[in-house]
């Protein structure tokens, strides 16, 4: 018989954590009507979206930047909007990822960058997606990652299977940035840890975007990550699975048998 989640929080026992990590566990996004009345009260205004969040979560990953660049003005309103000890990561411009493709970016770049610092010590880390149709060029990703600022955290989800391979994970840790592991139905990649912090992404199970993990599916990505977070000073988690508010689920779920 299928455990259920409330089932097994009853009964369960969080991952021993030795102290070793910081976890910082959202979702993807928060503005989303379908969660109106599965997370967010109905009559709740969605001004009052990401206040009512950041009552249940520690973080979440922006995505909206990914497709145009917020203003300063929004950044400085999220930021507002949060409590201190809140963190934002940041998926950064396809403009860079997908168009240019990593190449000649300094300027849009430096763009970015400026309008994300916004967030001031909130900004968590900066997610680097690349397209699945750019396979593995480290001489790309090398002169990119000499563009990179000290100070801030960096991390590349990579969609192209030929990246994930000892020598590109090498070559991040020689530079500090992270790898972005995940999970979807047709490619999980390594839990790899190349920096001081881990960045973990939940696409979905069976079905990409839509589906829920099963709470079997999720303890046994606990035990993986509880090891895993023994390497690192802090882990982030997303669940990018938002139909029928799934990533809400899923998320509180994981949290609770990782002990946060």
């Amino acid at each position: 018989m299928r455990q259920t989640t409330s089932t097994w929080l009853r009964n369960a026992r969080p991952y021993h954590r030795a102290m070793a990590a910081n976890y910082f566990i959202g979702t993807s996004g928060w503005y989303y009507e379908h969660w109106r009345g599965l997370f967010y009260p109905q009559a709740l205004p969605k001004s009052r979206w990401l206040e009512f969040y950041a009552q249940h979560f520690a973080t979440v990953e922006l995505n909206n930047s990914f497709y145009r660049l917020p203003s300063e003005k929004a950044f400085a309103q999220w930021h507002d909007s949060v409590p201190e000890n809140f963190r934002f990561a940041v998926k950064v411009s396809r403009f860079i990822t997908h168009i240019k493709r990593l190449r000649n970016v300094e300027e849009p770049l430096d763009n970015f960058l400026s309008r994300a610092r916004g967030l001031e010590y909130k900004l968590g880390p900066l997610l680097y997606q690349l397209p699945p149709n750019m396979p593995r060029k480290d001489e790309v990703l090398e002169s990119f990652l000499k563009l990179l600022p000290q100070g801030s955290s960096h991390a590349f989800e990579f969609r192209h299977q030929s990246w994930l391979d000892q020598g590109v994970f090498d070559l991040l840790r020689r530079y500090g940035a992270g790898l972005c592991a995940f999970a979807m139905p047709d490619l999980t990649t390594p839990l790899v840890a190349t920096a001081d912090f881990a960045y973990i992404r939940f696409h979905g199970s069976t079905g990409l975007y839509w589906s829920c993990y099963s709470d079997q599916e999720l303890e046994s990505w606990a035990q993986r990550i509880s090891r895993m977070a023994q390497e690192v000073n802090t882990v982030y988690i997303y669940f990018n699975n938002d139909a029928q508010a799934f990533a809400v689920s899923n998320a509180r779920t994981l949290a609770g048998m990782l002990g946060v």
